[in-house]
């Protein structure tokens, strides 16, 4: 497919609309932005938190991760029927986010466990607000379950892309763990941590959302970061997730118009353009 296929398959409008999701989410990288803030190159920012740390990190992302599927499927709401919902909130979560950042970098990395379930909760406020504005019905199970994709959007968990566009191999290997953890969702009526499907998606969850949180950490343990590099990590952390979630909810309601392999095709000769 060729460029000249994008332009007679989508409006205009939307032909832009998805150059502009694939420039979200193939480019964004948090770990070049923590990189920028510690000045050096982002292993050796990577280096300041040791491996057990980064082992140890993984159960409190997992319960973050827990806590916040809580929170999609039972708390996200839509507006009254027949109230318009309000555009998202950019700069309320970066500010809250960067408050608790800054708490977070004045004690250093032993804050973070206490503070993570925070952040994340603040995010997934966020992204819930942009996925309503492109059109999600967050009464949904399977829209609450799209909302916690995005924190898996944040990291490789060690997989090779080089051949493939990053987000759709992530969904792609979240696709069988996600719907099995919808119909568990659905048939008990609320989310069960002993599960089976339910637990297998955390986990694959928490593992990518586990490199971006590694690097946030990784910057809060350095001297030089402090209070106020902490925060200032932390509004680069939700701005990033921003920035996914809104790459995200817009292939999906280009989905939703066109069919899911119109625009997958679409999106891999953008992404191959933008690479």
């Amino acid at each position: 497919m060729t460029m000249a296929a994008i332009d007679a398959a989508l409006e205009p409008a939307d032909r832009e609309a998805l150059n502009h999701a694939v420039s979200l989410l193939e480019r964004s990288s948090f770990a070049m932005k923590i990189a920028d803030l510690a000045g050096q190159p982002i292993q050796k920012v990577i280096g300041f938190l040791p491996a057990r740390a980064r082992r140890q990190l993984m159960k409190p992302v997992e319960a973050a991760i827990y806590k916040s599927l809580e929170i999609a499927i039972n708390s996200l709401d839509d507006p009254p029927t027949g109230e318009a919902p309000a555009p998202p909130s950019r700069w309320m979560p970066r500010v809250m986010t960067g408050l608790t950042g800054g708490i977070s970098g004045f004690f250093g990395g032993f804050a973070l466990p206490l503070e993570l379930p925070v952040t994340t909760t603040l995010m997934l406020r966020s992204i819930a607000e942009i996925a309503r504005h492109s059109g999600e019905d967050l009464r949904s199970v399977e829209t609450g379950m799209a909302c916690l994709q995005v924190f898996a959007l944040g990291g490789d968990a060690g997989g090779d892309h080089r051949t493939d566009v990053v987000y759709y191999s992530t969904r792609a290997a979240l696709s069988k763990l996600t719907a099995d953890a919808v119909t568990a969702v659905t048939q008990r009526g609320a989310v069960d941590a002993t599960s089976p499907a339910v637990m297998r998606m955390v986990a694959e969850i928490a593992q990518r959302f586990g490199w971006a949180v590694s690097e946030r950490a990784a910057a809060s343990a350095m001297p030089m970061i402090g209070a106020l590099g902490g925060a200032t990590a932390n509004v680069l952390f939700v701005q990033h997730f921003q920035r996914l979630a809104e790459g995200h909810f817009e292939i999906r309601r280009l989905e939703r118009r066109y069919g899911e392999d119109v625009v997958q095709s679409l999106y891999r000769v953008v992404a191959r353009s933008v690479k």
